[in-house]
């Protein structure tokens, strides 16, 4: 699987990610306009959005700074409280908080820079 964001500056998108998740970078793909990262199952591309328009046919949607895009990338990771964390800490705007989730899992979204939604959410919840 493979995500790919529009973004207005890629290095700065990718400082972003990599604060807030520290997840590799693919060596193989890192160009001016195009960076790519290596999660469990799949990658999450960052695109300059000229470069994205360009690609796709079409100019994809500014998102206005009180919105945001109409889909998001949800990771599940082992602790969401420090995953939340250093989403705040890397500039991230939260939008819906860590709570427990009706299907079972520990659950919170953000906005990156550019409006793209990112959700943490932790399976194994830790009994209090």
């Amino acid at each position: 699987m493979q995500v790919i964001f529009a973004v207005s500056d890629v290095r700065q998108s990718a400082a972003f990610y990599e604060q807030a998740f520290g997840w590799p970078r693919n060596q193989r793909i890192d160009y001016s306009n195009y960076v790519e990262f290596e999660l469990k199952g799949g990658t999450l591309g960052l695109y300059e959005r000229s470069g994205y328009a360009e690609e796709v046919g079409a100019e994809p949607v500014l998102v206005p700074e009180d919105a945001v895009a109409p889909a998001y990338l949800y990771v599940r990771v082992e602790d969401a409280v420090a995953a939340a964390a250093r989403l705040e800490a890397a500039g991230a705007r939260p939008l819906s908080p860590l709570v427990d989730r009706s299907w079972g899992e520990q659950a919170a979204w953000f906005a990156d820079p550019d409006g793209n939604v990112v959700a943490v959410a932790q399976t194994e919840l830790v009994a209090a």
